[in-house]
Parts: structure tokens; C-alpha cells; sequence
């Protein structure tokens, strides 16, 4: 049961939550830095300060990466790490620390997939409006291209964003996230559409200053939801469900897919979102909608959906006791063949798996290995449903692994671990799990290692 010849095996990570060194060598402020100095935002007062100090210990985390036999590293670039004011004077130091390390993945067989911007947004933009300013799209391609300018030349894989409409619900309405402000629905629509303005210039710039042919894409959540049963009503509802777009939800994945995707703005929420207050003109909706070469879908868990009173979706209550991960996800492999199944259905875009994986209570044992069987089922169910969507015709393209190592985990600190890879946040040991060698048993016998005994 192979997967398909030329499919990509990878793990992925982000700038924030792993490289550390939040001060040095000219790294301007990001708003994780100074929202995790903020009182009870963030569990233990933990911060990425150093996390796993990748900055400096690169070079042994692309060899553990050979090792495992990653075919593909998706990472992201740190904004104020390459322009420390968002905009303006380049810091050489900070961009050349991602110049080592693409020639060091390079130099591993390892192709990079670059993320621009991974939640890590400037804080002097912030102090200037930041996604709420009409200026902040711009400041946005003026990024890319210095980024272009650099990379391009051996990184052809490109990802704008990685989860925008988190973005907008967790920074700008519930305030969980950095930057931590609760906005009302006119300002979050403001941030929805400068956001969206903002991948569009970005793909432009790519595509236009790119030395190598690119390939462009964005990362955001592929609906998790699932039909209860295979039940055609059943299947019915949850399509419905997966094309819908709340009024008052902005930081919904749909808006970002409808706009992006589709180049679709539904005409009857105009006037009903806020009138006079925020407005999408069609020359902003042609501008956010380019064409994109594949999709990135994040994918942990799903949720159950039925057919309601005349057919309507409705959402499935878990029963007592049913499988999560240590931060309490459901563990719903079914996810894993229906998200990219429902989305490719709606937006026919090939889909690269840009994360999944879980959150686990792992330790280093007696013997000084780190035992996970349940990362290892969990890899193998999920595995095992997106070989099925593929043979349903689903085009997917790749499958990168949440995490490489553990890492910051947002506001929860370092209370999870999703790596591969254990990490003594101590003493910076790094020590592979057996999930690990699981991994690298998959990518070399391309996934004929899962079928089910």
C-alpha cells in the first residue's frame, strides 16, 4: 500500500516556538516576545526566549532531520529577525542565519518549505497599527521581497501565511494570542481583509522576484469536520456544513478559503457585516485571490456531524471517555481522509499535509530512550485514512509531521510536546523518540510499513 512515487515526507516547525535567541544579533521585537511578558498570559510565565535554542544548535537539528530521512523541512522565517523594524534597514546577521541554514538542509538532501510569517509579527508595526493599518499589506511584500532576494535563488517551495484566521480569532477577538486584544466584528473584518491583501501582494512579489521557478502556496486549516456515519444524509450535512461561512466570524477558515480560493466575497453580508465601517471592493478581492500552485492544510482532529431536523448539520456529542491527546484533542483519524476529501471538492487545489500530530506526556526512561506508542498509532491511523483519501483521487501531495522537536507551545508554554524529538529544556539534550525511528520506517518503505497487521 505505497504511497504515491514522489510523495513528500517532511516534519515541520515555526520561528517563534523553537530558535530562541529573542535578543541577539539585531532581532528586532516580535509581539510573542512582549505579549509573554504580560501577567498570566502564558502557562508558567514560560516564553520562547531560548526554547530549544535552534539558532544556534541548527547544524545538529538538520543532522537529527537526515537521520530520520526527511525528505522536506517546513520552517518559517522570523520578520523582525530579518527587519527589525518590520520595514526599513536589513539586519545581514539575521538573514544570514537562514542562509546557513538552507544550505545546511540543502546540504542534507532536505528541501525547505518557507513560511513568511508564522504569528511573529513585528511589534514596531504593531505600534503602528499593525493588520489594523491600510499600509500593513505592503509592509508585508516589502519583506517578501527581501526575503526573495536572499533565498529565492535555492528555496522554491513558498507558503504567505500559516493559519491567517487564527490570526484574527485567538490575536484580535478572544485575545488569547498574541498581540492579546479583543476587537469587535467591524475591526476584525479590517484585519481579515488586510490580511487577505497581504497574501496577495506576497504571492505577487514572489512570483516576481523569485530566482527559481516557485511554487506558492498558504497554510490554514483543512475543516476537521466528519460524518458520523457513511450515511449519504449524513455525508450531506457535513458538505454543507464544511461550505459554510458565519457572519460574525471572521477569523472562520471559510472566509479565507472563499476569498482566497474561490475569489468569492458573498454578496448578501456586505451591507449586513457593518455598513459604513468595513467594505471589500472587488479590486481587493482580485487582488487577494491568486493563483496558488497547492494548498497547506493543518489537520489534528475532526468533529462528528449528523443529519439534524430536515437535514441539517449537527454537531455529534463525544461520549464519556473517548481518545485525546495530553491537550485534550479528540483523536478522530477519519479527519484525516474527509478534510482533504471536502476541501478538494470545493477548491480543487492539490493539498500538501503542512501539519498533524499530537501532544503527548513524554519522558526520557530508565534506559534513556523516550517510548511514545501512542505518537506511533497516532501517526499510523492518520497515515492510513490520507492514503485512502489519495486513492479516492484526492491529490496529496505531502505529509510534514507537527513537530521536529518539542518547542514553545503559544500559551500553553512547555506544559506539551508534540516532537519527534525530546528536548531537556535544561540542558538542550536532544534525544529522538521512538517515534522517530517509526517515522523513518514510513518515509523508507513510503508508508508500506502502515498497513494494519
Amino acid at each position: 500500500m505505497s504511497f504515491p512515487e514522489g510523495f513528500v515526507w517532511g516534519a515541520a516547525s515555526s520561528a517563534y516556538q523553537l530558535e530562541g535567541s529573542a535578543y541577539e544579533d539585531g532581532k528586532g521585537l516580535n509581539i510573542w516576545d512582549v505579549f509573554c511578558r504580560r501577567e498570566g498570559k502564558i502557562a508558567n510565565g514560560d516564553t520562547g526566549e531560548i526554547s530549544t535554542d535552534h539558532y544556534h544548535r541548527y547544524a545538529e537539528d538538520v543532522a537529527i532531520m537526515k537521520s530520520i530521512g526527511l525528505g522536506a523541512y517546513r520552517l518559517s522565517i522570523s520578520w523582525p529577525r530579518v527587519l527589525p523594524d518590520g520595514i526599513g534597514a536589513v539586519n545581514e546577521a539575521g538573514l544570514d542565519f537562514y542562509d546557513r541554514l538552507i544550505d545546511e538542509l540543502l546540504g542534507a538532501g532536505i528541501t525547505p518549505y518557507v513560511t513568511l510569517f508564522h504569528w511573529d509579527y513585528p511589534y514596531a508595526l504593531y505600534c503602528r497599527g499593525g493588520w489594523l493599518s491600510p499600509d500593513s499589506p505592503d509592509w508585508f511584500a516589502q519583506y517578501t521581497q527581501v526575503v526573495m532576494d536572499k533565498l529565492s535563488d535555492r528555496v522554491s517551495h513558498w507558503f504567505t501565511m500559516n493559519e491567517p484566521n487564527v490570526v484574527v480569532g485567538q490575536g484580535h477577538m478572544t485575545g488569547r494570542s498574541a498581540p492579546g486584544v479583543q476587537l469587535q466584528v467591524p475591526e476584525r473584518f479590517r484585519v481579515l481583509k488586510h490580511g487577505l491583501l497581504a497574501h496577495g501582494k506576497a504571492v505577487q512579489a514572489i512570483r516576481a522576484g523569485a530566482k527559481s521557478k516557485p511554487k506558492v502556496g498558504i497554510v490554514s486549516g483543512v475543516s476537521g469536520v466528519v460524518p458520523a456515519t457513511e450515511d449519504p444524509a449524513d455525508v450531506t450535512a457535513t458538505r454543507k456544513l464544511c461550505a459554510s461561512v458565519s457572519l460574525s466570524s471572521p477569523e472562520s477558515g471559510g472566509w479565507w478559503s472563499e476569498v482566497c480560493l474561490r475569489g468569492e466575497f458573498p454578496e448578501a453580508l456586505r451591507d449586513a457585516i457593518c455598513p459604513g465601517i468595513f467594505d471589500i471592493s472587488d479590486a481587493d478581492i482580485e487582488q487577494a485571490h491568486q493563483e496558488l500552485d497547492f494548498y497547506g492544510g493543518n489537520l489534528y482532529y475532526g468533529q462528528y456531524i449528523r443529519a439534524g431536523a430536515n437535514g441539517e448539520p449537527e454537531r455529534v456529542p463525544r461520549p464519556p471517555g473517548y481518545a485525546q491527546t495530553a491537550r485534550n484533542w479528540p483523536i478522530t483519524p477519519r479527519a484525516m481522509y474527509w478534510g482533504p476529501k471536502l476541501f478538494y471538492e470545493r477548491y480543487a487545489l492539490p493539498i500538501l499535509i503542512s501539519e498533524n500530530g499530537m501532544s503527548n506526556a513524554d519522558y526520557v526512561s530508565a534506559d534513556g530512550k523516550v517510548h511514545d506508542p501512542q505518537r506511533i498509532e497516532f501517526i499510523r491511523q492518520y497515515l492510513l485514512q490520507l492514503k485512502r483519501a489519495i486513492d479516492d483521487g484526492v491529490p496529496i501531495l505531502g505529509y510534514m509531521h507537527w513537530s521536529i522537536l518539542d518547542s514553545f507551545e503559544w500559551m500553553f508554554g512547555y506544559n506539551y510536546r508534540f516532537g519527534m524529538v525530546h528536548v531537556d529544556y535544561e540542558t538542550f539534550k536532544r534525544t529522538a523518540k521512538d517515534s522517530a525511528e517509526f517515522y523513518s520506517q514510513v518515509i523508507a518503505t513510503n508508508g508500506a510499513n502502515l498497513k494494519q497487521k
